[in-house]
């Protein structure tokens, strides 16, 4: 299980998702937000990720991509998007390596802890937040006040 910190390089992966294949890799020159979330269908994730489908425009207007990871298949993942017309890709970790790679990763139910990663245009760890228990999560406007509280991005050249 791996402690990053701040300004860590954010471990690569790839992933299933609902939108298809997800490399974190490939987003380098953006904002990525991981959303670890024990499990699809359950009910504090369910208000979480219906609060995202819900603050639609809000959650466009955040320069960042967003994604959802929990431990469950990509046949849950579709059944819980599905069910409840969820905006935001989900991607499927049925191995918790991901989890595991991330620190997040609670070993006694398989599942990945209510966490918020963000990495940076650079593909560094530039935020990390656990949500106790699981029980509460970060709204749409928590995510824009983390976004915007992180350093500009560094342009080449300037």
């Amino acid at each position: 299980m791996s402690d990053l910190s701040i300004g860590d390089a954010a471990p690569d992966f790839t992933l299933e998702g609902t939108e298809g294949t997800f490399t974190l890799s490939e987003h380098r020159g953006e904002r990525v937000v991981l959303l670890f979330y024990p499990g699809d269908d359950t009910t504090v994730c369910t208000k979480q990720f219906c609060s995202y489908r819900d603050a639609g425009d809000d959650m466009a207007g955040l320069a960042a991509t967003i994604v959802g990871i929990s431990t469950q298949g990509m046949k849950s993942k579709e059944s819980f998007k599905s069910k409840y017309g969820l905006t935001t890709p989900l991607l499927a970790d049925p191995d918790a390596e991901v989890a595991k790679a991330y620190g997040v990763h609670a070993k006694r139910f398989s599942v990945a802890k209510r966490t918020v990663v963000i990495v940076d245009e650079q593909g560094r760890i530039a935020h990390k937040h656990g949500n106790l228990m699981s029980l509460t999560y970060d709204s749409v406007d928590d995510i824009k006040s983390l976004l915007d509280g992180l350093p500009e991005a560094a342009t080449s050249g300037a």
